[in-house]
């Protein structure tokens, strides 16, 4: 087990379809590998989640962070998913990805979506998100298709380096935070 180099936007892996995994590989002492080396890269980088494609590998497996009630990271493996939007209603946030390091994007994703998944024993599972977890499962499952965040920009003004982002943006985004708050009260 390794933590793996992160592939940048740019490198050809990023924009190719991976390729789905047969439930005998799910078992395979290489396959059980890959997840480790997973989950030790998303730890080495502090990501709330990673796709196989940003390790180079062009698997449709991804490890989801979910923020549990104690505010801890739950990760969660997903092994050829399917998502179906279950709203029109679209949620806009800020991403990030460790594939376009240094950068942030406002991008608008459905808030509610249902996913199909087969899961480490290889059984499929059906389970619905919505909010902050939606939107991580859809950015890493669109790794998997060949997308990155950047792809889903509707407003070019609304793509900045990180250092800009947390100078300018994310503290107007927390006075409008504020506000909402206080007419709410």
């Amino acid at each position: 087990m390794a933590v793996k180099e992160v592939i940048r936007m740019g490198h050809p892996t990023l924009r190719e379809v991976a390729e789905e995994v047969s439930v005998e590989e799910i078992s395979t002492p290489e396959f059980r590998s890959l997840i480790q080396d997973m989950f030790e890269t998303m730890d080495e980088q502090e990501g709330i989640g990673i796709a196989a494609p940003q390790i180079n590998v062009k698997k449709q497996v991804a490890i989801v962070g979910i923020i549990n009630e104690d505010d801890e990271i739950d990760a969660l493996v997903v092994i050829n998913p399917k998502i179906t939007p279950l709203t029109k209603e679209l949620a806009g946030n800020w991403e990030g990805c460790l594939s376009v390091p240094g950068l942030r994007g406002y991008v608008e994703r459905p808030d509610h979506i249902k996913v199909q998944f087969l899961d480490l024993e290889g059984k499929e599972n059906n389970m619905e998100f919505s909010g902050f977890p939606a939107i991580v499962f859809q950015h890493e499952c669109d790794h998997l298709e060949g997308k990155l965040y950047v792809d889903r920009i509707k407003d070019p003004t609304k793509l900045s380096y990180l250092e800009e982002y947390c100078e300018f943006i994310e503290e107007d985004e927390d006075e409008v935070d504020l506000e909402i708050e206080s007419e709410e009260e």
